[in-house]
């Protein structure tokens, strides 16, 4: 088996398990960066392992001809072109629910670091202004979890993950997606009730063409005033200008962010070029909140199993792509 795999070596070497390859399989290690597609080609690769954030496309697919499966390394798949992969007959997997309880940890950790202002008064600190940044506090009490009602938007494996541990806190926590989720032990709610309900809003929907840019304009003037919205799934799920704009005026008290869009980040991203008194409502991290220790030995144990599956013609399991 003949496997290209455009992620990072390092980390598919320290988190393979010795024996998951089989010693006669050959691996193209070609990066995670925008991949050269004539060395691609230069593979005949039958199986492929991309970094979600890059894009694998029909022409990717096509210029490899043994393809059999092409493998995301995480969770997200929507930069594989699933139409021409079902087209050609190569299974598009992904590493369905592996990370979720690492980005429900990043969830809360975003949702504390804007409730007690982390990063602004770490900045005061740093400048010898502790007392300046104590007695803000004292005049304006900082808002504990717990006070707080949540809605999750999107009780997949990571939503599941985040409500246990909010519950664990004693936050009152909604959740809406398209399904009742029976035994969850919080109440469904209609999606404008959460926008107008929460005190916090939770994003865990992948990207679809019902998704991409839910979060707009229209939403935010439909929130609670001062809400806190957490994005930890993807990027292209919310306005970043609307975002912006409801930072700026007030209508939202802040957002904590793991990822934006388009990754990389460019210079010219808006949330990145808030002026410094809208800054401090914003808590960033760089699309870190999945990439955990255990993460990748879960998702490495799924990755190796699908393709000894494939190689030995039988079917792999989380199937994205209607094969």
């Amino acid at each position: 088996m003949r496997v290209a795999l455009l992620v990072n070596k390092d980390n598919v070497e320290k988190y393979t398990s010795p024996g998951a390859v089989p010693a006669d399989w050959e691996l193209f290690h070609l990066g995670n960066d925008s991949p050269d597609v004539e060395k691609l080609f230069a593979t005949n690769a039958e199986a492929v392992l991309v970094d979600p954030i890059l894009p694998f496309t029909a022409e990717m697919i096509a210029g490899l001809p043994e393809l059999k499966l092409i493998h995301s390394q995480g969770v997200a798949y929507n930069l594989i072109d699933l139409a021409a992969a079902q087209k050609a007959g190569v299974y598009v997997c992904n590493c369905a629910g592996v990370n979720a309880p690492a980005v429900a940890e990043q969830a809360i950790l975003l949702m504390l670091a804007l409730l007690r202002r982390f990063c602004a008064y770490e900045k005061m600190v740093y400048a010898a202004r502790q007392i300046e940044a104590k007695n803000e506090c004292f005049k304006n009490g900082l808002t504990e979890l717990a006070a707080c009602h949540v809605g999750i938007i999107g009780l997949g494996a990571t939503g599941r993950e985040l409500a246990k541990r909010l519950q664990a806190f004693g936050c009152k926590v909604s959740y809406y997606s398209r399904r009742e989720v029976p035994g969850c032990g919080m109440p469904r709610i209609p999606l404008d009730e959460i926008y107008r309900q929460c005190d916090i809003i939770s994003l865990h929907v992948p990207v679809t063409a019902e998704t991409k840019g839910m979060i707009n304009e229209a939403v935010f003037d439909k929130m609670k005033r001062g809400a806190i919205l957490i994005n930890t799934a993807r990027g292209e799920l919310v306005d970043q200008e609307a975002l912006c704009r409801a930072l700026a005026d007030g209508r939202l008290g802040g957002a904590g962010l793991d990822t934006l869009a388009p990754e990389p980040v460019q210079p010219d991203n808006p949330v990145i070029n808030l002026p410094e008194e809208v800054r401090h409502k914003v808590a960033l991290s760089p699309h870190i909140a999945g990439i955990t220790a255990d993460s990748f030995r879960r998702s490495s144990a799924i990755i190796w199993e699908n393709m000894r599956k494939v190689s030995a013609g039988q079917r792999p399991s989380n199937i994205v792509n209607g094969l």
